[in-house]
C-alpha cells in the first residue's frame, strides 16, 4: 500500500461521496442554526457508511455474489423510497412551520436513512476490492471514509451558509435537493 493506492483511494471517495455531500448541504440548508456537534454528526454517519458499504460489498463478492446480484437491482429503488420519504417530509415540515418555530434537528433514523441512500452505490465498490486481502480493503475504505467525512462536513457548511440567507425557504429547498438526488440516482445518471 504505497502513495498511489491512498491517492486511487482518496480519488474513489471523492466520487463516491457527491451525493452525500449534495444531502449534507440539504440538510445545513434546512438546519442553519445546526450545532458544531450536530455537524459532525451528520459528516460521520456518511463517512460511517461510506466505510461499511465497500467492506460489505468486498465480503459479499468473497461469501454471498449470487445473493448480491439480485439486491442490486433494488438499489435505485431503495435510494428513490429513502431519499424521496425524506425529502417530502422536509418539504411538508418546512411549508406547515410556523414563523417562530425552529427548524428540527435531523433525527438519528432519518439521518441513518441518508447515509445509507446515498453510501448504497459503494456496496459495489467492494467488487473492486475482490482481489485486496482484507487488511488493504480495510485501508480502502477508511480512507474514503475520511475523504467522505470532510466532504460531507463542508456541505453542511455551506448550506448553513446559505440556509441563513434563505430562512423559512431552507427546508423547503433541501428537501427539494433530497427528492431531485434520489430520482437522478434512481434514472442512473448521478
Amino acid at each position: 500500500m504505497g502513495f498511489l493506492f491512498v491517492v486511487q483511494s482518496a480519488a474513489l471517495g471523492v466520487g463516491l461521496a457527491m451525493d452525500a455531500f449534495s444531502v449534507s448541504m440539504a440538510n445545513g440548508l434546512a438546519c442553519p442554526h445546526m450545532s458544531r456537534g450536530s455537524m459532525g454528526k451528520i459528516a460521520g454517519t456518511f463517512a460511517f457508511f461510506q466505510f461499511l458499504m465497500p467492506m460489505l460489498g468486498w465480503l459479499a463478492v468473497h461469501m454471498l455474489v449470487q445473493y448480491f446480484e439480485a439486491f442490486e437491482k433494488a438499489i435505485p429503488w431503495i435510494t428513490l423510497f429513502l431519499l424521496g420519504y425524506i425529502g417530502i417530509k422536509m418539504i411538508w415540515e418546512g411549508i406547515h412551520r410556523q414563523e417562530d418555530q425552529e427548524a428540527e434537528e435531523l433525527s438519528g433514523i432519518s439521518l441513518a436513512m441518508q447515509g445509507i441512500a446515498t453510501s448504497i452505490d459503494a456496496l459495489s465498490t467492494g467488487f473492486a476490492f475482490a482481489s485486496f486481502s482484507l487488511v488493504k480493503s480495510l485501508a480502502a475504505s477508511l480512507i474514503i471514509a475520511l475523504v467522505t467525512f470532510l466532504i460531507c462536513a463542508a456541505g453542511v457548511l455551506i448550506g448553513r451558509r446559505f440556509g441563513m440567507k434563505l430562512a423559512d425557504k431552507a427546508a423547503v429547498f433541501g428537501g427539494l435537493v433530497l427528492v431531485v438526488i434520489g430520482l437522478l440516482i434512481f434514472l442512473d445518471v448521478f
